[in-house]
C-alpha cells in the first residue's frame, strides 16, 4: 500500500512539474498573460483523464501537457491554443461534449477542440474511403482556423517522440503517415524545425540501423568540421565586427534524414556528402526597409573573402517562398576545398523560418503578403475539395502535389509574377490563371518562342498561353500537369467526357450479350474483370466505348457455338490473363489460418516454397529494411523495402494491413539484383568487371547491358545475390577497378 502511495506521490510531482514548465515557458513569451484560463483547462483535462494511462505506462495527462508545451514553446502560439491542446482529447476519450467545453471555456477554444476531434485517430482510417474523408475534414477545418492543424502537428510530433512504446507494425504505419503527409504539411506551413524532426523520427523507426550508423559518422567527423568552421568563420566575423553588425553566426549540421536522402538520390556513400553543414548568419536589423540592402552587404563581405558558386545563390529576400520563408543563400568554397552553404537572415526572418505562421502573426501589421499567400494556398485546397478524386489514394496524391516545398517564379506578358511548383508546365500555368484557359489551351510562348503544353518552365520565364475555342481537354494531359488545381480540374473534365464513353460502352456490351443470348452473373463478371486487369466494369466499358476493345462479328460467331457466359470468359481471358506463376500464392497451408499482424513475421523458404511474395516495384533482398503487406486474403504477405514509394502509400493508406518482418537467418538463397556501373572507358575494362563478378566473387550473372559514348561507359548488370552484404562487397570491389567511377545497386 505504501509503495502504491509513493508511486502516486511521484506521479503527482511529475505532472505538476511538467505543467509548471509549460506555464513558465508561456510566461516568458510575448503573449498576454492569461494564466487563469490555462490553469482551469489543465485542472479540467486532468480530472477528465484521471486513471487513464498511455501505452508507455505514464499518466495520460502527460500527453496533453507535452502537446501544449510544443504548441507554446516550439510553435509560439498563445493561451487559446494552449487550452485547446490541453483539452484536445477530452471530447473523443471522455463523456464530456463540445457544449460542455463551450460553456466552460468559450466558443473559440471549443471550436478548435471540435476541429481536432473531427480529425482524430490520425489523418487516415483503416478503410480507403475513410482516409479521403478524414483528410478532407482536416483540410476543411484548417481553412476555418489554421490553429487546428498547428495543434494537430504538435500532437503528431509528441506521438513520434514517444513512438518506441508501440508495436512495430503500428510504428511503420505512423512513421509512414508522418513522412507522407505531416512533414510536408509542416514544411508548407513554415515549421522548418518541426518538419526536420518529424522526418528524422520517421527515418529512425523505418531504418534504425542506418539512422544510428549515420548519426555515429556525424559524431566522428564533428571535431574536423569544427576546425574547418573556425578557419572559415574567423575572417567573416572580423569583417562583420569591423562594420559594426550585431549578429550571431553558427554552423548547423544537416539532419540524418537529409544526409541519407542525398546519399540515396546521388548514389554516394556518407564520405562523399561534402555539404554536411550550413553556416547561418542572423543579424539585427531594426529598420525593415533596410533588410534587403543589409543582406546583400553581408553577401558582398563573404564573396570578397571566398569564391562563390555561380549557380547556387538563392534570393528569397526579394521573392519569399510560398510558406513565407525569407533568406539569402549563397554557396562558397571552404578552406578544405568543399562547398559550404551560407544562409543570411535578419532576426525576424530567422524566427519566421523556424516557427512559420505563428511568427507571422506576431509580426503582422494589417494584411500581410504572407497571409495572402496562405489564403491562395487554402483556396487551392478548397478547389481540390470541390472537385475530389473518387479514389482515396489518388485524392491524397493530388493534395500531396500542393505541398511542394520548391517553387519557381514566372511572368505573364503583362509582367504579373506567378508562383508555381518546380517542374510545372505551360499547361499548369494555364490552369493557374483560369480553368477555361487550361481547357482551351493549345500551346504557349516561353520567352517569345513557341513551345508545347508539356514544356517545363524555369524561374524567370515569361509565358504567354495560346488558346483555341475548338480545343478540348485530352487524356494524355494528365501525364504532364503537376499542380493540384490543374489535375483536379482536368480530371473532373475528363470524368465528364469519360461518363459519356462509359455509357456508350455499357450499351454496346449489353446489346452484345442480348443479341447472343448470353447471361452473366456478378461472380462471372468479377472474374472477367480480374482476369483482364480491370479494376471495375466502368474501365471495361470505357475500353469498349472508346474502341480499344472490339466485340466484332468473328466473336459473335465464336460465341454462338459455345456455352454462353463461360465461353465469353474463355474468349476474353484468351491471351490476356496473367501467367499463373505471377499471381501470388497463399503462404499458409492451413485454409483457416490467417496472419497475426501483431507478431513479427519471419520470411522463410522451405523446399523451394516461399511464405512471402517479393514486390516487383522495389525487389528487396535479405539485409534490406523491409515490411510486409498482408493481402485481403489474409494469407499472402508481399514484401517491400521500407523506403519504396509504393510502401510509402501502403503505410499512409493501409497501415492496418502492415506486418513487421525479418529475414530468416542462415538460408543460402539467391535473389535478383541490378548493379549500375559507370566510368571512363578503356580497353579490357569490361573483361575486368565480369571477372570480378564471376571469378573473384563467384556471383552468378544473369545479363548485362553496356553502352560507351565519347570515352565514357555505363552499364547495368543483373546478378543473383545472397543478401545486401554480398552486394556491398561487390560494389566495393568494382569501384577499385581502374576507370570505374561508380557502382551502385538500383531497382530493376
Amino acid at each position: 500500500m505504501e509503495d502504491q502511495s509513493l508511486k502516486q506521490n511521484q506521479e503527482e510531482k511529475l505532472i505538476n512539474e511538467a505543467f509548471q514548465d509549460l506555464l513558465n515557458g508561456y510566461l516568458r513569451s510575448n503573449h498576454r498573460k492569461k494564466v487563469e484560463i490555462i490553469k482551469r483547462a489543465f485542472a479540467f483535462a486532468r480530472a477528465a483523464h484521471e486513471g487513464v494511462r498511455r501505452r508507455s505506462g505514464e499518466p495520460y495527462i502527460m500527453h496533453p501537457i507535452a502537446v501544449a508545451r510544443i504548441v507554446s514553446q516550439e510553435i509560439g502560439l498563445g493561451s487559446t491554443s494552449i487550452c485547446a491542446a490541453l483539452l484536445h482529447d477530452v471530447v473523443e476519450d471522455t463523456d464530456y461534449t463540445v457544449e460542455d467545453l463551450e460553456n466552460l471555456f468559450g466558443h473559440k477554444i471549443a471550436s478548435i477542440v471540435w476541429g481536432l476531434t473531427k480529425i482524430s485517430g490520425g489523418i487516415f482510417g483503416d478503410q480507403a474511403s475513410l482516409q479521403a474523408e478524414n483528410f478532407r475534414k482536416l483540410l476543411l477545418t484548417m481553412s476555418e482556423d489554421i490553429r487546428v492543424i498547428l495543434i494537430k502537428i504538435a500532437d503528431r510530433l509528441h506521438n513520434m517522440r514517444t513512438l518506441g512504446s508501440m508495436l512495430p507494425n503500428k510504428q511503420y504505419k505512423i512513421a509512414g503517415e508522418t513522412a507522407y503527409i505531416y512533414a510536408p504539411l509542416a514544411h508548407r506551413l513554415g515549421l522548418f524545425a518541426i518538419k526536420t524532426e518529424l522526418e528524422d523520427l520517421s527515418f529512425k523507426y523505418e531504418h534504425p540501423e542506418v539512422y544510428e550508423e549515420i548519426k555515429q559518422k556525424i559524431a566522428e567527423t564533428e571535431e574536423h568540421r569544427h576546425e574547418i568552421y573556425k578557419q572559415f568563420s574567423a575572417p567573416i566575423k572580423k569583417r562583420l565586427d569591423e562594420k559594426g553588425y550585431k549578429y550571431t553566426m553558427k554552423a548547423r549540421v544537416k539532419s540524418v534524414y537529409s544526409i541519407w536522402n542525398k546519399m540515396q538520390s546521388k548514389h554516394i556513400p556518407f564520405e562523399e556528402v561534402y555539404d554536411l553543414y550550413a553556416v547561418r548568419i542572423v543579424f539585427e536589423c531594426p529598420d525593415e526597409s533596410q533588410e534587403k540592402k543589409e543582406c546583400w552587404a553581408i553577401y558582398s563581405i563573404i564573396t570578397d573573402l571566398y569564391k562563390v558558386h555561380p549557380e547556387r545563390t538563392r534570393d528569397w529576400v526579394s521573392s519569399p517562398k510560398v510558406n513565407g520563408y525569407r533568406a539569402l543563400h549563397l554557396t562558397v568554397m571552404g578552406p578544405d576545398g568543399n562547398w559550404i552553404e551560407v544562409q543570411i537572415r535578419t532576426e525576424k526572418m530567422d524566427e519566421i523560418a523556424e516557427r512559420g505562421l505563428a511568427a507571422h502573426w506576431k509580426y503582422k501589421v494589417g494584411e500581410s503578403d504572407e497571409e495572402s499567400e496562405l489564403d491562395v494556398w487554402i483556396n487551392t485546397i478548397k478547389d481540390v475539395l470541390d472537385n475530389p478524386e473518387p479514389n482515396a489514394m489518388d485524392f491524397l496524391d493530388t493534395i500531396k502535389l500542393n505541398l511542394f516545398s520548391t517553387e519557381i517564379f514566372v511572368f505573364t506578358p503583362k509582367g504579373d509574377l506567378i508562383t508555381l511548383p518546380k517542374d510545372a508546365t505551360a499547361l499548369d500555368l494555364a490552369f493557374t490563371l483560369h480553368s477555361d484557359l487550361g481547357f482551351h489551351c493549345i500551346a504557349a510562348k516561353v520567352n517569345h518562342k513557341l513551345v508545347p503544353l508539356s514544356q517545363k518552365l524555369q524561374s524567370g520565364d515569361q509565358v504567354e498561353i495560346l488558346t483555341s475555342k475548338s480545343q478540348t481537354p485530352k487524356e494524355e494531359w494528365i501525364n504532364f500537369v503537376t499542380t493540384a488545381k490543374a489535375r483536379t480540374r482536368l480530371a473532373a473534365a475528363l470524368r465528364k467526357d469519360r461518363r459519356q464513353v462509359v455509357a456508350t460502352g455499357e450499351k454496346i456490351f449489353n446489346d452484345f450479350l442480348s443479341e447472343n443470348d448470353i447471361n452473366i452473373n456478378n461472380d462471372q463478371m468479377s472474374r472477367i474483370l480480374r482476369r483482364l486487369g480491370f479494376k471495375n466494369d466502368e474501365d471495361l466499358f470505357f475500353k469498349i466505348g472508346s474502341g480499344s476493345l472490339d466485340l466484332d462479328e468473328s466473336i459473335r460467331k465464336f460465341l454462338k457455338n459455345k456455352k454462353g457466359g463461360n465461353s465469353l470468359m474463355r474468349y476474353l481471358t484468351l491471351g490476356l490473363a496473367k501467367p499463373k506463376d505471377e499471381e501470388p500464392k497463399p503462404v499458409t497451408d492451413d485454409p483457416k489460418a490467417s496472419i497475426d499482424r501483431k507478431q513479427t513475421y519471419i520470411l522463410r523458404e522451405e523446399n523451394g516454397v516461399k511464405n512471402y511474395v517479393i514486390a516487383s516495384c522495389c525487389h528487396p533482398i535479405p539485409g534490406d529494411d523491409v515490411l510486409g503487406y498482408v493481402e485481403p486474403d489474409e494469407k499472402t504477405v508481399v514484401v517491400h523495402k521500407r523506403e519504396c514509394p509504393v510502401a510509402m502509400k501502403l503505410k499512409s493508406g493501409y497501415g492496418s494491413r502492415l506486418v513487421a518482418t525479418v529475414w530468416q537467418a542462415g538460408k543460402d538463397k539467391r535473389f535478383p539484383v541490378s548493379i549500375l556501373i559507370s566510368g571512363i572507358d578503356r580497353m579490357g575494362i569490361l573483361n575486368e568487371i565480369t571477372r570480378t563478378i564471376s571469378d573473384e566473387l563467384s556471383i552468378y550473372m544473369r545479363s548485362m547491358d553496356i553502352e560507351a559514348n565519347q570515352g565514357l561507359f555505363s552499364g547495368k548488370f543483373n546478378i543473383m545475390a545472397q543478401d545486401t552484404g554480398t552486394v556491398e562487397k561487390l560494389c566495393s570491389a568494382l569501384r577499385k577497378i581502374d576507370g570505374v567511377q561508380s557502382a551502385v545497386r538500383v531497382n530493376e
